[in-house]
């Protein structure tokens, strides 16, 4: 009888002990697919909503979309804004959309401001020199390449020759949207997480050599909101 038990003790020791080492990977996933969940659930607040008028009638235009479902700014003083975002491209030639890739963002402010405000933030790519700059370790908006506000109302018109358009829906007592000197990284480590193996932006988005069937969904909503 105590052999048996201390046989039973022993697989129930290598198995909490596997489970354990399985853990953070879990809770990365987990971490990640939230993150997912939340850019589908972002994109579907800009494409139904009927102030964003220019950005549903211009996705179609878009070689990618950088999605961030919750970026805080807080500051009194000194300040500045962070969140996490993924990225949706297109094939050049398929069209077919591909990703998520995930990234941070940062931007440091100074100036005469208080408060806390979050916004969730649907940034277009509109062309090739803003793609191949997120496919680099960080790219700088306003340095590397040039951003712009997005035009926002019902009867918003007009062209924007920029290489980011972003948009913004604000929840707090920040009002308008600037994201000139955002600093946007690539977050390796959840990548990795997410797809199971070391992978980079472009192992992702170009080569499509990395897929996870849990961003299907994203990926089928994009399609459909850029036709």
């Amino acid at each position: 009888m105590l052999r048996q038990w201390l046989r039973f003790g022993g697989v129930a020791l290598a198995a909490a002990t596997l489970w354990t080492s399985f853990l953070p990977v879990a809770q990365a996933q987990s971490d990640q697919q939230k993150l997912v969940n939340e850019a589908q659930a972002t994109l579907d607040n800009f494409v139904r909503d009927p102030e964003m008028k220019w950005l549903q009638q211009n996705l179609r235009r878009a070689k990618a979309v950088l999605i961030a479902p919750q970026v805080v700014k807080a500051g009194f003083i000194f300040g500045g804004s962070g969140g996490r975002a993924v990225l949706l491209a297109r094939d050049p030639k398929t069209g077919q959309w591909r990703g998520p890739v995930f990234y941070t963002m940062a931007t440091a402010s100074v100036g005469f401001q208080a408060g806390i405000a979050a916004s969730e933030n649907v940034t277009m790519v509109m062309t090739e020199k803003g793609v191949n700059t997120l496919l680099a370790t960080s790219v700088k908006l306003g340095g590397d390449a040039s951003v712009a506000a997005g035009p926002v109302g019902a009867g918003a018109s007009g062209d924007v020759t920029t290489d980011f358009v972003a948009f913004a829906r604000s929840k707090g007592v920040y009002g308008g949207l600037n994201l000139d000197g955002t600093v946007i990284t690539a977050n390796d480590d959840w990548n990795n997480a997410y797809y199971g193996k070391k992978v980079l932006a472009p192992d992702i988005v170009v080569r499509g050599a990395a897929h996870n069937p849990a961003a299907d969904k994203l990926l089928a909503d994009i399609t459909k909101a850029a036709k």
